[in-house]
């Protein structure tokens, strides 16, 4: 597949990596620093909430660093097969940014949702 605009190409995959280097971010707060004054400062938990719910964080990390996987693979994987990977895994950081928002916190909105939806369309841009 050849890429029509290669400079929007460029920022689609600046955008991408930005929203990759984002969950591996989660999946360190997540799995490794939830109990930490760091984790807990930044999700907003008590020091009795954060160990209580270790293990349930934990699993969400790792289902972040899905998401990381999927968006790396996309940044390397030639052709069709990266643009493919690329929209899948923006979408679905955007429909779980979407529910975050929602559910949680209004900072997931602009925080993973925002840049997932700004990196889609310069994919689809750049196609």
């Amino acid at each position: 597949m050849r890429v029509r605009y290669p400079s929007v190409q460029i920022a689609a995959d600046v955008l991408t990596a930005l929203v990759a280097a984002i969950h591996l971010y989660i999946v360190v707060l997540e799995m490794f620093l939830w109990t930490t004054p760091r984790g807990r400062a930044t999700f907003g938990t008590t020091e009795e909430f954060a160990a209580e719910s270790k293990v349930m964080a934990a699993n969400q990390g790792l289902y972040n660093g899905f998401l990381a996987a999927g968006l790396i693979f996309a940044l390397i994987a030639p052709g069709t097969t990266g643009f493919a990977f690329a929209v899948f895994f923006l979408i679905c950081v955007i429909v779980a940014g979407l529910y975050g928002a929602a559910t949680v916190s209004r900072r997931i909105l602009v925080v993973q949702a925002v840049p997932a939806a700004i990196a889609l369309v310069l994919v689809l841009l750049a196609h």
